[in-house]
C-alpha cells in the first residue's frame, strides 16, 4: 500500500530541481521500497516506522548479497521514501540519525572499454559506412555504434530526438537525463566526420520508415517505433556475434569513447 501511494506522490510532485520525476526514476525508487518491504516480510515486520538499528540491519543484509555500489544505490533511493513518510505521516526519519551506517559508492574503479579491434569489427559488421549499403537495419546500427564511440551513454543515445541533431555544424545535443527537456538545455557534442556521414545516411534511410514522422531518432525494424534499451542490447550483441565475439553490453557510465565494454574474458572467438 505504501509503495503504491508513494508512486502516486512521486508522479504528482517534482524533484530537487523543480522538475517532474522521470518514469525510470520513479520505478527505481519504487523498486527500492519493494526490496525493503520484502526484507521486512521475511523479518516479520509490518510497520515502516523503522528505527535506525533496524534499517542498519537491512542495509547490512543487503550488502552481504550485493556489491557496495548496489547498496549505496538502494540507500540513496530510499532517502526520498523516508522523507515522504516523515512529511506525510510524521514517521521518524532514520536518515536524520548519525548512527545510520552510510555505504559510500566504490571509488577508483573504471569500466573496461572496447578494444579498438572490437570497435573496428563492430563497424565492419554493420557495413563499415559504405554508401552502397541500403539495408535500413545495418545503416541504423552503424550510426548508433558511431554515436556510442563519441562518448554518449546508452540512455543518452536512446533519448535523442530529431531536433537534437545539428549535422550541418557537426554537432548533436544531449539533454541531461534526470531533468526535463527544454530548448537550449544539455551539452553539445562535436562529432567526427564519419559519425556525421553515418547519421546523414541513416536519416535518408529513415525517411522510408512507416513512422518517419516520429520525433524519436532511432526507430525499430519492421516499421516498429522508438528503440529502447533492450533493442540496443540485442543489437550490440548480435553485431558482436557476427564479428566473432562473445557477449557485449552498452555501458551507461560517463566514460569517453567508446562507451560499450567487453570484459577481458569476452574475447574474440569466446563466449
Amino acid at each position: 500500500m505504501f509503495a503504491d501511494e508513494y508512486v502516486i506522490h512521486l508522479r504528482a510532485t517534482v524533484n530537487k530541481h523543480g522538475r517532474p520525476y522521470q518514469e525510470k526514476t520513479i520505478r527505481t525508487y519504487a523498486e527500492a521500497v519493494r526490496t525493503l518491504g520484502a526484507w521486512m516480510s521475511r523479518q516479520g515486520l509490518t510497520d515502516y516506522r523503522l528505527d535506525t538499528e533496524t534499517l542498519n540491519t537491512f542495509f547490512r543484509d543487503y550488502n552481504a548479497t550485493h556489491d557496495r555500489g548496489g547498496t549505496n544505490a538502494v540507500q540513496r533511493n530510499l532517502r526520498v521514501f523516508f522523507q515522504w513518510l516523515e512529511d506525510e505521516f510524521d514517521h521518524p526519519n532514520p536518515y536524520r540519525d548519525r548512527r545510520l551506517h552510510r555505504y559510500s559508492a566504490p571509488t577508483g574503479t573504471k569500466p573496461k572499454t572496447l578494444t579498438p579491434e572490437l570497435v573496428r569489427d563492430l563497424l565492419k559488421a554493420t557495413g563499415n559506412g559504405h554508401p552502397r549499403v541500403r539495408d535500413f537495419e545495418k545503416v541504423r546500427d552503424h550510426a548508433m555504434i558511431r554515436c556510442l564511440t563519441e562518448g554518449l551513454r546508452a540512455e543518452e543515445l536512446l533519448s535523442l530526438r530529431l531536433g537534437d541533431l545539428h549535422l550541418s555544424q557537426g554537432l548533436l545535443q544531449v539533454v541531461p537525463l534526470k531533468d526535463a527537456r527544454a530548448a537550449g538545455e544539455g551539452r553539445l557534442i562535436p562529432l567526427q566526420p564519419k559519425t556525421v556521414m553515418a547519421l546523414t545516411r541513416y536519416l535518408r534511410a529513415r525517411e522510408q520508415h512507416k513512422l518517419s514522422d516520429s520525433e524519436w531518432l532511432w526507430l525499430g525494424t519492421r516499421n516498429r517505433g522508438r528503440m529502447k534499451y533492450s533493442g540496443l542490447y540485442r543489437m550490440v550483441n548480435r553485431r558482436a556475434k557476427e564479428a566473432g565475439y562473445g557477449a557485449v553490453r552498452p555501458h551507461q557510465s560517463a566514460t569517453l569513447s567508446p562507451t560499450i565494454f567487453c570484459p577481458r574474458e569476452w574475447q574474440k572467438g569466446t563466449s
